[in-house]
């Protein structure tokens, strides 16, 4: 009986055994390894929004209220959402240092890990345009020829046709586009910050956004070049005419002055 045990053992036997083992701790693996992850990650953004209450009680609850239900000093910052949130706190605007027509921006007072707290506890409260990520206006991919067409139609009104800004009405203004972050660009599209509207992406597509972007920084990019030499923010012949005009009539008024000045005192000795 026993030799023939022996033969009916396999020598293979022991490794067929191992590699069923180890196909069982995998799948074991991939059945409880994305629940595991799942977890994580909803305890790491439940962390991300305790923190961000506490920093919301510190620096903002006076004006938009213990729970962002707004108060008669600051709005309701409930459906916001994190894109407001960055763009608000991500360029100094907010906490705001006094009320007025606008808000201007201002030196960043928060971390960009704070910030991102911020926005987490301000999106647990409503349901809100999301931040964008790097690859939303990333200029791979964007038509500028387009941009520039979107700009001029939706936004030139009021920021000048190269995102130079402009005056508006009872002391409120839309800023220079310049120096500006393409993701906060883009999140004031998606928010309508202040006077602003807002372009969602039922009305404005994440590509049109892309290509505006694009368009920006090939007109107001740090490798823009004027060829005009002082561009007078970007007006065009409007400015350049009447710059020229009275700066041009002026020193001729200067030099008649002068001229008629020598010829009297020249008569006089």
């Amino acid at each position: 009986m026993k030799k023939l045990s022996a033969r009916r053992r396999h020598p293979l036997a022991a490794v067929v055994v191992l590699l069923l083992a180890l196909a069982a701790t995998g799948g074991l693996y991939a059945a409880f390894a994305p629940a595991d992850k799942a977890q994580a990650d909803e305890t790491a953004q439940s962390l991300a929004i305790d923190e961000g209450k506490k920093l919301y009680s510190v620096g903002c609850a006076s004006c938009h209220g213990t729970g962002g239900q707004g108060t008669t000093d600051g709005p309701s910052l409930v459906g916001v959402g994190s894109a407001a949130v960055d763009f608000q706190v991500g360029t100094g605007r907010m906490p705001a240092q006094q009320p007025g027509a606008q808000v201007p921006k201002k030196k960043v007072i928060y971390s960009q890990a704070e910030i991102d707290q911020l926005a987490a506890y301000i999106a647990s409260l409503g349901a809100g345009p999301v931040a964008p990520t790097s690859e939303d206006y990333s200029p791979e991919g964007a038509d500028i020829a387009k941009g520039g067409e979107l700009f001029r139609t939706n936004c030139a009104q009021c920021h000048n046709f190269t995102g130079e800004g402009g005056a508006l009405t009872h002391g409120k203004f839309a800023p220079s586009l310049e120096g500006v972050a393409p993701k906060h660009i883009y999140e004031a599209m998606q928010t309508g910050p202040q006077n602003m509207p807002s372009f969602p992406d039922t009305t404005m597509t994440k590509q049109n956004k892309k290509d505006i972007i694009a368009y920006l920084d090939a007109v107001n990019g740090d490798k823009t070049e004027s060829p005009g030499g002082l561009k007078l923010g970007g007006l065009g012949p409007v400015s350049e005419g009447l710059f020229a005009w009275i700066f041009g009539l002026g020193a001729l008024v200067a030099v008649a002055i002068w001229v008629a000045a020598r010829t009297a005192k020249a008569k006089k000795s």
